[in-house]
């Protein structure tokens, strides 16, 4: 019996203990395709704080493991530090929950942090884009991926399909995501937007370009057509539906005359049969 129970005992330990490792492994990944498109670990701000030597901040490891749990209620409880770090970002858009979080998935990530940070050169640096300035060509190229008319190479979605902008056509964009054309100044210019673009972290983009990812070229692009975009008026949803709803009216005034047309003539050459066969002339 008691043998029977070392053996579960040791079963279960070992699963946990796999978990464990599991989780610490692949907290390189996590990190990678869900944070890195806001954070850096010794490449400078991006939309949310340069992550390097975290640990040596005047919050510490408690603080930031109830952070990363839950950023919001944190933030709202009216934590200075949290409300800092909040405003620093826009104070808009509330750092969300990594997928999958718990406590020990909090712990793995603020080691690999303390890891990275002592590296003279963190694989999470992130990328470095150019800072050339933009084109004509450039924003013209970004229009067109972004309506779709230019294919993206790893066939990615188009952005119109969720997404509009100040000048998208008259039937307008999706809306399954927000209006684009002050995101530049959202996401706190050209680097940010650009680091966005290359992991999008949100739950309806990440498994849309997880395995379609866009290129240096691309990217360059579009952030091209979103800077010339800010400061302009976001597109207006009732504009596009009123344009929407007179080239309806328009299509159906078209096919009432066409079937109208049609009908007559079938009236007509009906009835002219019907006059011919009541002639008198038909009658002995």
């Amino acid at each position: 019996m008691s043998r029977s129970i070392m053996l579960r005992g040791t079963v279960v330990l070992a699963v946990v203990l796999t978990a464990t490792m599991a989780d610490a492994q692949d907290s390189p990944d996590y990190f990678r395709q869900n944070c890195m498109n806001c954070h850096t670990i010794g490449g400078g701000r991006l939309t949310g704080p340069d992550l390097k030597d975290l640990s040596k901040r005047r919050v510490g490891r408690d603080w930031m493991i109830d952070f990363l749990l839950n950023p919001k209620a944190v933030i709202d409880a009216g934590d200075s530090y949290a409300q800092e770090i909040f405003d620093a970002s826009g104070g808009k858009v509330y750092m969300p929950v990594g997928p999958g979080m718990t406590k020990q998935r909090a712990e793995d990530l603020l080691d690999l942090i303390d890891a990275e940070s002592k590296l003279e050169k963190s694989q999470f640096k992130g990328r470095q884009f150019s800072n050339k300035p933009f084109t004509t060509a450039d924003r013209k190229r970004g229009r067109q991926i972004f309506e779709g008319t230019q294919q993206l190479k790893a066939g990615g979605a188009s952005c119109i399909s969720c997404h509009s902008m100040h000048d998208t056509p008259a039937l307008g964009g999706g809306r399954l995501g927000p209006d684009l054309t002050e995101v530049v100044t959202r996401l706190k210019g050209r680097k940010s937007l650009s680091a966005w673009l290359v992991a999008p972290g949100t739950e309806t983009m990440q498994p849309i370009f997880k395995g379609h990812p866009m290129s240096d070229d691309e990217i360059h692009s579009l952030v091209a057509y979103f800077e010339a975009s800010a400061g302009k008026s976001p597109s207006e949803p009732s504009a596009n539906r009123i344009a929407l709803l007179l080239m309806g009216l328009v299509g159906a005034a078209g096919l009432v005359f066409v079937f109208d047309s049609l009908w007559k003539r079938r009236f007509h050459n009906v009835r002219r049969q019907l006059v011919d066969v009541s002639s008198p002339g038909d009658h002995p």
